[in-house]
């Protein structure tokens, strides 16, 4: 694989200029700049102000911080990959966050600021009592973040810096990594807002330079239809059609049994996995609770809503232009070609939207995407290593050590996303003999069969008071092993290549992964019901503030600053405290903990959601 990436990337390091690294050492100085000032504004030696940055952030910076949290360098590759080979129904993964952003907002945070908690298996935890399904959560969570987010950010991400640099893509994983590792452990949270603020402008503004510089290549939108389905490689493999664009690449909806993202599954399936990421998920939850009020958290989900129904424009049709522009590399079938191209036999698809930079950039703004990306890879792996650390911290490292000290905590908290990074590092070698080209639909699938099971178990949990922890547990257990049991199958058997026949079980050949997504919540939902009907029903104290029917209406402490006594001397907060002492120590400001708004901010709110829906319908029936 290596061979292939090298020559593909010496060819064009010639093509980075002075300009370009100029650019990009003055963003990351802009970059490190932020991340300082933003540590000193928030108290980070207390762990409400290192992992909630003090629960005091507006809307915007949390809008923007849920976009970009989840549009890494994985999506950017992944996205305009997938566009470059199927056309525009992976749009349906972004816009499709709409409803889930709206349902974290108007219901799911609601209750979660009325528990109190900080983590999400801390929630489950308090709602059903017990230790298993919190440690069982966190530890799924903690495997996900390493071998499904934080590896294909790194691929990708070195992936594109090796493609447009020609640098050793080992060596500049390893520099990005240690970048981001210094930063995330000095400046917890606020940090990561923050800088995710500035990233998500450099992002949409950079890709949408992209975006008009490849639309005028071809002659405009008019013309992308027309274009792409001619967009056929030179070399085929004979007696195929693989190599032909899919006759439907510009419609979202694909036939429920024949299309490669059937609409059956990208309605039913795709909402339970992204309810699970958008609502249950610890990197993204965690933004929304930080949040000043409940009418911010609002906001902020809808700010994120607007900015994820770019990506069709700005990533997911420049992929498809890439295609057009360079059928030979980007459009490959022949895996001695794709090899020679991009060392993967499997396809080169990903490939797309570096290729574009480095075309199409001109020297300077070819620096600035470079930028982009280095930040999107940033942005996601930042988030990642900053909750990951929350939850070991908070859900596995306090129940080991109870009486654990604030500083304790802080430094565990340090030490376990040094250990992310080491194992991520260590991951590198295994990711370069990946398949470079399933990678977008390997992520989305490895969710499909994990995820489901924790929706059905968050939304049973939130919704009906009789469930109990019996049944959940039992629940989350046999979606589980249903969920391992395919997984290994998919493992067995991979997706034959072009011109190989497929003898695949039935159960991999003819269920979607998005189909088998909705049966395995539906399954793991039955399960939980039936276990929580056939034990005792859980005592009214165990559903106090917990469930939707009973949200607490009063200021609510959190778990977690009943502990933070004033913090040690340190750095940019000692002098802050002086200043501030009401973020140091002391109960938070009432209206952190308040599930109550003013009417006029609420009514604000509710009327730009509705808005947001019909534009978001609107755009759905347009590209049906």
């Amino acid at each position: 694989m290596m061979e292939g990436n090298s020559t593909a990337g010496s060819s064009t390091s010639s093509q980075f200029s002075v300009a370009d690294l100029v650019v990009v050492v003055v963003y990351f100085s802009l970059n490190l700049a932020v991340g300082i000032w933003s540590s000193c504004r928030v108290n980070r030696n207390t762990v409400s102000g290192y992992f909630l940055a003090g629960r005091d952030m507006a809307w915007w910076p949390i809008g923007a911080s849920l976009f970009a949290s989840s549009e890494g360098s994985g999506l950017f590759i992944g996205l305009a990959g997938t566009g470059a080979a199927g056309g525009i129904a992976v749009t349906g993964f972004e816009w499709n966050a709409t409803y889930a952003l709206l349902a974290l907002a108007w219901v799911f945070v609601p209750v979660y600021i009325s528990s109190g908690i900080v983590t999400m298996p801390e929630y489950l935890q308090r709602r059903f009592g017990g230790e298993r399904i919190r440690m069982y959560l966190s530890s799924l969570s903690l495997l996900l973040s390493i071998f499904t987010k934080i590896s294909t950010d790194l691929y990708s991400g070195a992936l594109f810096v090796q493609v447009c640099l020609g640098w050793d893509l080992y060596l500049s994983t390893v520099l990005m990594l240690v970048v981001t590792g210094l930063y995330t452990i000095a400046g917890g949270l606020a940090a990561v807002i923050y800088t995710d603020t500035l990233q998500t402008l450099i992002m949409v503004l950079g890709a949408i330079t992209l975006a008009v510089k490849a639309f005028n290549e071809i002659g405009g939108y008019p013309k992308l239809e027309e274009a792409y389905l001619k967009a056929v490689p030179s070399k085929v493999v004979p007696n195929t059609t693989c190599h032909l664009p899919r006759a439907d690449a510009m419609h979202l909806f694909r036939d429920p049994v024949s299309g490669d993202l059937p609409w059956t599954g990208m309605t039913f399936g795709l909402s339970i996995m992204a309810t699970w990421y958008w609502c249950t998920d610890q990197v993204i939850v965690q933004r929304s609770l930080s949040a000043k009020s409940l009418s911010h958290a609002k906001a902020g989900s809808i700010l994120a809503s607007y900015l994820k129904m770019l990506p069709l424009f700005i990533i997911i049709m420049p992929g498809m232009i890439s295609r057009v522009l360079y059928p030979d590399a980007v459009a490959c079938v022949d895996p001695e070609e794709c090899t020679r191209v991009c060392g993967a036999a499997v396809g080169c698809s990903n490939i797309a939207y570096p290729k574009l930079v480095v075309e199409l950039m001109p020297s300077g703004l070819r620096g600035l995407m470079i930028a982009v990306m280095m930040a999107a890879l940033m942005s996601s792996l930042t988030s990642i290593f900053n909750s990951s650390s929350t939850l070991f911290t908070m859900d596995i490292w306090r129940k080991l050590r109870p009486g654990a000290s604030e500083r304790e905590l802080l430094l565990v908290g340090r030490v376990v996303t040094v250990v992310l990074v080491a194992l991520s590092v260590v991951w590198i070698p295994i990711l370069q003999s990946s398949s470079g080209g399933q990678l977008y639909i390997y992520i989305q699938a490895v969710t499909s069969y994990l995820a489901p099971p924790v929706t059905a178990v968050f939304i049973l949990a939130v919704f009906w008071p009789r469930a109990n922890e019996q049944g959940a547990f039992w629940g989350l257990m046999v979606g589980l092993a249903l969920g391992l049991a395919r997984m290994g199958l998919e493992l067995m058997h991979p997706t034959p290549r072009c011109g190989v026949p497929d003898h695949r079980p039935w159960l991999l050949a003819h269920l979607h992964y998005l189909h088998f997504a909705a049966l395995l919540c539906a399954a793991t939902g039955a399960v939980v019901v039936g276990g929580s009907l056939l034990t005792p029903p859980p005592p009214p104290a165990r559903l106090k503030d917990l469930t939707w029917w009973n949200l607490s209406r009063e200021p609510h402490q959190t778990s977690v600053d009943s502990r933070s006594q004033g913090p040690p001397n340190g750095s940019c907060s000692a002098t802050l405290d002086t200043q501030q002492p009401s973020k140091a120590e002391g109960p938070p400001a009432v209206a952190l903990r308040d599930t109550t708004e003013p009417h006029f901010w609420a009514h604000i709110c509710s009327i730009n959601a509705l808005i947001l829906v019909c534009v978001n319908i609107f755009c759905y029936a347009y590209f049906a």
